[in-house]
């Protein structure tokens, strides 16, 4: 008998993210726990930086492909595609944010949400 780890719907679509994140070569990957949280909007962010905007954008691309991949979902919102300095894709309980590496120490998401768990993973 085959025993199987059963991974929470969450859980499995931030390591998708993740993957479609490591694929384009983001930097300074962070997943933030947020289940704990009672004021969360999410169970997990995702937060990456990019060297460039057409780098963003690259990014976003993967990470939606990749979950498209493994889920047929869509992100129910995405935005920022315009200027690409900051992505955000939206999949309800997981929000990955794609910054411009500059952008992403101006707003600090990280220490917005400085209680929550914070797990790092390295560009692929």
């Amino acid at each position: 008998m085959v025993k199987k780890k059963i991974v929470a719907l969450s859980t499995y679509l931030s390591e998708l993210a993740v993957q479609g994140i490591q694929e384009k070569k983001g930097e300074d990957i962070v997943r933030l726990d947020l289940r704990d949280i009672h004021t969360s909007v999410a169970d997990y962010f995702i937060i990456c930086s990019a060297n460039s905007g057409t780098q963003v954008k690259a990014i976003a691309d993967s990470v939606e492909k990749e979950v498209y991949k493994a889920t047929k979902a869509d992100p129910r919102h995405k935005e920022g595609f315009e200027s690409a300095d900051w992505i955000i894709l939206d999949y309800f309980d997981v929000v990955v944010h794609i910054f411009k590496t500059e952008k992403r120490h101006f707003y600090g998401i990280e220490e917005l949400w400085g209680d929550a768990e914070s797990t790092n993973f390295k560009s692929a």
